[in-house]
C-alpha cells in the first residue's frame, strides 16, 4: 500500500494534530527551552502513525538545539526513524539530519558518519536523499565532513573495517564532492591543503585505481597549478614515490598480486612525466620500471611507452654532442621499451618511426614518421659505440685487476681488488645488455624482445632448478580496478611481501660503476684512461 492510498484514522489525526499543537508551541516561544514537554510529546508522536512519524522527523531537527538534556534521545528517535520499514518515514528522517548540525556543530562528525552507513541504501530515493544530506553538511563545514567522510576510507594505522562502505564513500567522495571543489573548497588554498593532507595519508593503503583517481585529482588543485612553486610539484613527486615504495623489491613471486602490480604501474606512469627525483631516486624508479616491464597489460603499455622514449631521447646522446650517458640508465630504459612495445609494436610506429603491420588503425602507416627513426637511429649508433669503447676499457681494467691480485699481499688489499673486480664484471654485464637490445632496433620492423634473454645487470642469473613464477599478458585486472569502484582487494605499502630490498647488491658495485654512468660522452671517445683508473 502506497502513502498516497493510505487511509488516516481518527487516531492518527489525533497524533498529527497534537504535533501541529507541539511545533506552534515551540515556533511561537520566546524561550523554547521552556517547552521541555512540547518536544518530548514530538518525540513521544513518532512512535505511532506513519504520517505521524515523517512530521516528528521534520520537527525533532528543527528543535534540537534548544533542548541539550534530550539531545541523545532526540538523535536516538530520529535514527529509530530512519531504520523505520515506511520508506517515505525513512527519505523524511535522513532529510532531516544535517539540521541536527546548523548550530550543534559538535554532532556533525556523527551525523556524517549515520549518513556513510546509508550511502549503501538499495532506493534510489533514499541514496539521493542521503547524498543531499551529505553535500549539505559540507557546504555547512567542509573541514569537518572531509575529514569525517576520509575516516571511512582509513589509512595505513587506521584502516577501515567495512569494505563495502569504504568503497561506497571513494565513490561519493569522487563523484559528488571532487566535481564541486571549487564551490566546496573555500577558503581556496586552505581547504585544498586539507584535502590534500587526507588524500596523502589515505593513499598509503589503496588499489592502483585509486590511487589514480587521488593523483588526477590532486592535478587539478590550484595549489599544483602551473604557477606552483618547484616544492609543491616535489611534493606530488614525493606522493607518487612513497607509492610506488621504490625501497621495496619488486618479487617475480608475487606477480600474481595484479593490485601490486598496477599500484606500481600507475605510480610509474604518474612519475615518469615528472621525472623530478634526485638521482639516486631516478635510479630506483627506472629499476622498478625495467622490473614491472614485462607484466603489464597492453593498455598500460601503450600509456607508459611515451614517455620512456621521451627519457630515451633524454639518455641516450646524439654524436659528438659532449652530452653525458648514463648507462644503467639506458639499459633500464631499453629493456622497459623492448617489454612495453613488445605488448603494444604499433604504438613505436608514431614514437620511432617503424613500419609494424598489424592492421589496426593506430599503426598509422599513412603518415610520415621518417624524422624520429633517423634521430633513434643516430641515437643508437651513438650509444653503440660509447658501449664498444666502454667495454674496451673495462675489459682492460678485468686485465689490470688480475695482475694486482698476483701481486697483492694483504687480506685487505684481496678484498679491494676482488670489489673492482666484481665492479668491473657488472659494468660488462649492463654493456653486453645494451648492445643486445640496441641491436634489433636498427630494423624498420624490429622483433622485440619479450622473453627472458636479456637478464638485467643488477639482478642475479636464475637458476633453472628454481621455478619461476609468471603472469600471462592477457590476464586482466579485476574488473572494478579499472573504474575504481567495486569490490576490491585492498594492498597497503608492504602487504604481499614487498619488503625485501629492490636491489640484489651482490655484485653490483654501485659506488664505483656510479661513476661510470655519469662519463662524459667526449672521454669515452677519446679513450683515454680515466675508467680504468675507477677500479
Amino acid at each position: 500500500m502506497t502513502d498516497s492510498t493510505i487511509t488516516i484514522t481518527a487516531s492518527d489525526a489525533s497524533h498529527i494534530e497534537k504535533l501541529y499543537e507541539f511545533g506552534e508551541r515551540l515556533s511561537e516561544s520566546k524561550d523554547k527551552s521552556q517547552n521541555v514537554k512540547d518536544y518530548q510529546g514530538i518525540m513521544d508522536a513518532a512512535k505511532t502513525s506513519i504520517k505521524a512519524k515523517q512530521l516528528a522527523a521534520q520537527l525533532i531537527p528543527r528543535f534540537f538545539k534548544f533542548f541539550p538534556e534530550l539531545s541523545s534521545q532526540a538523535v536516538e528517535t530520529q535514527i529509530d526513524l530512519i531504520e523505520q520499514e515506511e520508506l517515505a518515514v525513512r527519505v523524511q528522517a535522513i532529510r532531516g539530519l544535517p539540521l541536527f548540525c546548523k548550530d550543534t556543530p559538535e554532532y556533525l562528525s556523527k551525523i556524517v558518519d549515520i549518513l556513510v552507513q546509508l550511502l549503501a541504501a538499495e532506493e534510489i530515493v533514499e541514496r539521493d536523499a542521503v547524498h543531499k544530506a551529505l553535500m549539505s553538511l559540507l557546504r555547512q563545514d567542509v573541514k569537518a565532513s572531509l575529514s569525517a567522510l576520509f575516516k571511512h576510507i582509513g589509512t595505513v594505522e587506521e584502516p577501515s573495517t567495512d569494505e563495502l562502505i569504504r568503497e561506497k564513500v571513494l565513490s561519493f567522495v569522487r563523484d559528488k564532492v571532487f566535481p564541486l571543489k571549487a564551490e566546496l573548497l573555500r577558503p581556496q588554498e586552505e581547504m585544498e591543503r586539507h584535502i590534500t593532507d587526507l588524500i596523502k595519508k589515505s593513499s598509503e593503503d589503496v588499489t592502483g585505481a585509486e590511487f589514480r583517481m587521488f593523483m588526477d585529482f590532486l592535478k587539478t588543485l590550484g595549489i599544483f597549478g602551473h604557477k606552483a612553486p618547484s616544492e609543491r610539484m616535489k611534493e606530488l613527486v614525493e606522493i607518487i614515490e612513497g607509492q610506488a615504495d621504490l625501497d621495496s623489491a619488486f618479487d617475480v613471486a608475487q606477480v600474481s598480486d595484479t593490485d601490486h602490480i598496477d599500484r606500481l604501474i600507475s605510480c610509474l606512469y604518474m612519475a615518469l612525466p615528472f621525472f623530478l627525483l634526485p638521482d639516486e631516486r631516478k635510479l630506483d624508479l627506472l629499476k622498478a620500471l625495467a622490473e614491472i616491464s614485462p607484466f603489464t597489460l597492453p593498455q598500460d603499455s601503450r600509456q607508459i611507452l611515451p614517455s620512456v622514449v621521451q627519457l630515451l631521447k633524454k639518455y641516450m646522446p646524439r654524436r659528438r654532442s659532449g652530452e653525458e650517458m648514463n648507462f644503467t640508465y639506458v639499459e633500464c630504459l631499453l629493456y622497459a621499451f623492448h617489454h612495453l612495445a613488445h605488448k603494444a609494436p604499433n604504438a613505436t610506429n608514431s614514437l620511432c618511426g617503424y613500419k609494424i603491420v598489424t592492421g589496426q588503425p593506430s599503426d598509422r602507416l599513412g603518415e610520415d614518421f621518417s624524422e624520429f627513426n633517423t634521430d633513434l637511429i643516430e641515437r643508437l649508433n651513438s650509444v653503440e659505440d660509447l658501449t664498444r669503447a666502454t667495454m674496451k676499457k673495462l675489459t682492460q681494467g678485468m686485465a689490470e685487476h688480475n695482475k694486482a691480485m698476483a701481486a697483492a699481499k694483504s687480506d685487505e688489499a684481496k678484498d679491494n681488488i676482488k670489489t673492482q673486480k666484481q665492479n668491473t664484471t657488472t659494468g660488462l654485464r649492463t654493456c653486453n645488455n645494451i648492445l643486445a637490445m640496441t641491436k634489433p632496433l636498427h630494423s624498420k620492423t624490429p622483433s622485440f624482445i619479450g622473453d627472458k634473454s636479456v637478464n638485467l645487470s643488477w639482478k642475479e642469473l636464475t637458476k633453472p632448478s628454481v621455478p619461476s613464477t609468471t603472469i600471462q599478458a592477457g590476464v586482466k585486472r579485476p574488473a572494478a580496478a579499472a573504474n575504481g569502484s567495486g569490490n576490491m582487494a585492498k594492498k597497503g605499502r608492504g602487504a604481499g611481501g614487498l619488503h625485501n630490498q629492490l636491489v640484489n647488491r651482490a655484485l653490483q658495485g654501485e659506488e664505483a660503476f656510479s661513476k661510470l654512468d655519469a662519463f662524459p660522452q667526449e672521454k669515452m671517445m677519446n679513450r683515454d684512461s680515466a675508467v680504468i683508473e675507477l677500479y
